[in-house]
């Protein structure tokens, strides 16, 4: 690899900042306290031992003792209790290195470049046409953004996925339909091929998605089974060396544009989820595959969302991914990492209504001064601003654990449904310090509403979420 490149993707682009440019910011960093523990403590906060263990008295005593003691005024070390139990297991005080590589700032600084200079001038164009924008779409291929978390070894380029979330976050800053493009093709198409495809079946699938060539969608959906997978009633029967596929598909993302659909269909009827399995479909080659519609939707314009139909539709047997039976466990999989990058696309859509609303506050002169010197419009971009950065740590806190092996099936769920809820909620509030103005088109901040709504529904409701985090709590 070249120094300055990482496969094909330009780096060391002009610093936004010194434009006054919005971007995707790191958190806040942590400081590591004095001694052996695994304790954190933000940067600049001094905490004393009453405080301390007042706030280690929430952790349940069962599973953890913490003793603090003062030294040097103010510096706390934990040290071990009883039997030698490790103050923290990552669960209640979780050890987090959020920072991004040198190769992930550089990526992230020329996507923002690229959404300022090439998406947002465009993305109102691209909500009134609600049209492929597949001249984008090349662009970014060819700056190697169809791969982002994916082994070079298959087009990739291989970024941890602090910094594809970050990528995906100034994406969606820009528009939130190029947004879910991008998320339904990488993370839930490439996703399912990267995880559970054979060699074989890598090359000759997902390097062509990663190098941007052909378009990924993700079929699962279906008018009877959006939450409930398992009550879906396509069906794909074995037939000597293929399989036979009837049924149809609802709310596909891409599907309308897709060159490889990762299907799923029930190869057992009578086995429930068990009797699920994943396949790879080609419209392009496989007789049988139709394309019924595209939804008129409210927001996410860009992103054709498809209603499928499969008649007949006979495919290799080596085109399943896995055993038979394995399809609905690989879908939840997919859909859990999934969900860390639409956490992504909510960040980003709330980031561009509160840059809107900061900049339009600033601007906007009424009684003799800007609405953003009035206490009550300050105190609203306070509010935004905490719930942008809470999300964005929420975002980052699900890839760390994911990238570290550890299980995020609580924090992915956490992520999403925060970040989600946070994007409409900062949106509305965009409009609201618009006043009129926001009502209207002549101001993105409309259409950031109707892009963020969609966050609470796909992959994964806000109430499913609800459900599959206290089922992790409890």
């Amino acid at each position: 690899m070249t120094p300055g490149t990482v496969s094909g993707v330009r780096l060391n682009r002009h610093d936004r900042e010194e434009r006054g440019r919005h971007r995707e910011r790191e958190p806040a960093g942590l400081r590591q306290l004095s001694g052996g523990g695994e304790h954190r403590q933000p940067a600049n906060d001094r905490e004393d031992a009453e405080q301390h263990a007042e706030a280690h008295s929430l952790v349940r005593p069962s599973r953890v003792e913490c003793h603090v003691r003062r030294v040097r005024g103010w510096t706390l070390i934990p040290f071990d209790g009883p039997g030698d139990r490790n103050i923290s297991t990552g669960d209640r005080t979780p050890n987090m290195d959020f920072s991004l590589s040198t190769e992930g700032s550089q990526i992230r600084e020329m996507v923002a470049e690229f959404v300022d200079e090439e998406i947002v001038p465009v993305a109102g164009d691209i909500d009134d046409a609600d049209e492929f924008p597949r001249g984008l779409i090349d662009d970014m291929a060819a700056l190697g953004l169809m791969g982002m978390p994916f082994d070079e070894e298959y087009g990739g380029v291989g970024l941890d996925y602090h910094a594809y979330a970050a990528a995906l976050a100034e994406i969606s800053r820009g528009s939130g339909g190029l947004g879910t493009i991008v998320a339904a093709h990488t993370s839930l198409a490439g996703g399912m091929l990267d995880s559970f495809a054979g060699e074989a079946q890598k090359e000759r699938f997902l390097t062509p998605l990663n190098e941007g060539a052909d378009i990924g969608a993700f079929a699962l959906s279906e008018a009877g089974a959006g939450s409930d997978v398992p009550a879906m009633e396509t069906t794909a029967i074995r037939d000597g060396d293929e399989y036979v596929i009837d049924g149809e598909k609802l709310w596909i993302s891409n599907g309308s544009v897709a060159d490889t659909v990762v299907l799923f269909a029930k190869t057992d009827p009578d086995a429930g989820g068990k009797g699920i399995s994943s396949f790879v479909v080609r419209p392009g080659e496989d007789d049988g595959f139709y394309v019924e519609g595209t939804e008129k939707k409210l927001g996410d314009k860009g992103c054709p969302t498809a209603e499928l139909r499969f008649s007949d539709l006979r495919i290799p047997a080596g085109r399943r991914l896995g055993d038979e039976g394995d399809g609905f466990v690989q879908a939840l999989k997919t859909l859990n990492t999934g969900r860390i990058t639409i956490a992504a696309r909510g960040v980003g859509i709330a980031q561009a209504a509160l840059d809107e609303a900061i900049a339009y506050a600033n601007e906007r002169e009424q009684f003799g001064q800007p609405i953003g010197d009035f206490q009550a419009v300050g105190h609203k971009l306070a509010d935004m601003d905490t719930k942008v950065e809470t999300a964005r740590l929420l975002m980052h806190y699900a890839a760390d654990r994911k990238m570290n092996g550890k299980r995020f099936v609580k924090q992915a769920a956490q992520a999403k449904l925060y970040a989600s809820e946070v994007s409409r909620e900062v949106a509305n509030e965009a409009i609201q310090i618009h006043g009129g103005y926001g009502y209207t088109k002549d101001f993105p901040v409309e259409r950031f509403y109707r892009d963020a709504k969609l966050n609470e529904i796909y992959e994964g409701t806000s109430e499913v979420l609800r459900n599959t985090i206290a089922d992790e709590v409890r």
